[in-house]
């Protein structure tokens, strides 16, 4: 299997890790398409988004999969009055992937990254390998110790 920059970077790091690969439907590219693909629960996947805050700039917010942000909260825990995702037509020039395989290791530009609390109540989380129908399957410790990010709270069920 190819690596990817994610992967490459977890190696680097002697960080174990699960490939694991999934059909991808262009059409359903959320957290429930995939966690049904791998026989996972939708709490252990781990989508990645990518925010602008209106006096922080951009930045990355990784939730679990059964989760969405709280614009408010995080506009808070940031120190910004207003954030908004950036438009999937924008991903690939600013990370390097494109929707549906936007991995929080590996972007071509550094970004704070953020995860939310919730994540860590997992053993283990499926996130993106930077490529669409690849997933790493790792701790949510070592998630941290690869993107060095902080956590925060900022996500509530989705509606």
């Amino acid at each position: 299997m190819a690596k990817t920059n994610a992967t490459r970077i977890l190696d680097r790091l002697d960080i174990p890790y699960e490939i694991l690969e999934y059909a991808v439907d262009d059409d359903d590219l959320g957290a429930e398409h995939v966690a049904r693909q791998l026989s996972i629960t939708v709490d252990q996947t781990v989508k990645t988004l990518v925010v602008r805050g209106d006096r922080t700039g951009v930045f990355v917010c990784c939730l679990n999969g059964n989760r969405e942000i709280d614009l408010k909260v995080l506009a808070a825990e940031t120190g910004n009055r207003k954030v908004e995702t950036i438009p999937a037509q924008q991903l690939q020039s600013l990370t390097g992937y494109i929707r549906g395989g936007v991995s929080p290791i590996g972007m071509k530009k550094s970004f704070k990254i953020l995860i939310d609390s919730k994540v860590l109540l997992e053993e283990k989380i499926s996130m993106s390998a930077g490529k669409r129908g690849l997933q790493i399957w790792l701790s949510p410790d070592d998630l941290l110790k690869a993107t060095g990010a902080e956590i925060k709270v900022f996500s509530r069920e989705k509606t």
